[in-house]
């Protein structure tokens, strides 16, 4: 059973916006969730965490200012506003049962996480 499920991705020009889903299908309550992206070639990268249970997020820096996280019941949204073609990647859902460190760098490390999403893509043409 796929216990994250993501949808929402697609094709976009620069400066557009898409919203990502990731709904927690067996309804765990895991208290932190994140996004990751793999682009071509490079390696994975977490982006946002969020915990859960107050809505405190932390961003990397390659998104702070352009993306923004939220969580309502089971499903975390990723809304992703300007975006640019480097922000093209396959882009995954985690979750974890524990929220410590989750609002933190420590939680968009990849070894944090054992629950993922399937994927979907974003491709921004410029």
């Amino acid at each position: 059973q796929v216990q994250l499920v993501e949808s929402g991705g697609g094709s976009v020009q620069a400066g557009g916006s898409l919203r990502l889903s990731c709904e927690d299908s067996t309804k765990a309550d895991y208290r932190c969730m994140a996004w990751f992206r793999e682009a071509p070639g490079k390696e994975l990268e977490g982006i946002i965490s969020i915990l859960t249970t107050d809505g405190s997020a932390y961003y990397a820096d390659s998104v702070k200012g352009r993306f923004s996280a939220s969580h309502v019941q089971n499903t975390v949204f990723l809304q992703m506003n300007s975006l640019k073609p480097e922000d093209s990647a396959v882009y995954y859902c985690a979750a974890r049962l524990s929220g410590t460190f989750c609002a933190s760098e420590e939680g968009t490390r990849v070894g944090q996480y054992k629950i993922w999403g399937q994927g979907t893509q974003v491709t921004v043409s410029s």
